[in-house]
């Protein structure tokens, strides 16, 4: 397990971006694959994306893809999300999380077995 903490939401216009950080210690960063997810209140735990250990891969969710881009800095332990063109109903709490395995499919949460403690993001009309 690795300890992660989010930072970087707020409340931001329909059509603005965020940038969220997060940052991991514990062990070391560049062995496990680092996921986002989010969760609105009365639904369920959300994909959002993810970026393998090495960083040479990268998936989206259908919902994000082409207005949010991960990724992340080894040397620094730090995983990004930024958020591009945001809409009404990317509004969530957004956690990190991260893989120690070889999952077969990191948009399931089983893959994951650290998480952080999620940080708030709010999109107005």
């Amino acid at each position: 397990q690795v300890q992660l903490v989010e930072s970087g939401g707020g409340l931001v216009q329909a059509g603005g971006s965020l940038r969220l950080s997060c940052a991991a210690s514990g062990r070391t960063f560049s062995s496990y694959a680092m996921g986002w997810f989010r969760q609105a209140p009365g639904k369920e735990r959300e994909f959002v994306g993810a970026v393998t250990w090495r960083g040479g891969s990268t998936y989206y969710a259908d919902s994000v893809k082409g207005r949010f881009t991960i990724s992340r800095d080894n040397a620094r332990k730090t995983v990004y999300l930024e958020m591009n063109s945001l809409k009404p109903e990317d509004t969530a709490v957004y956690y990190c999380a991260a893989s120690p395995w070889d999952a077969a499919d990191y948009s399931r949460y089983t893959a994951y077995d650290s998480w952080g403690q999620g940080t708030q993001v709010s999109v107005s009309s």
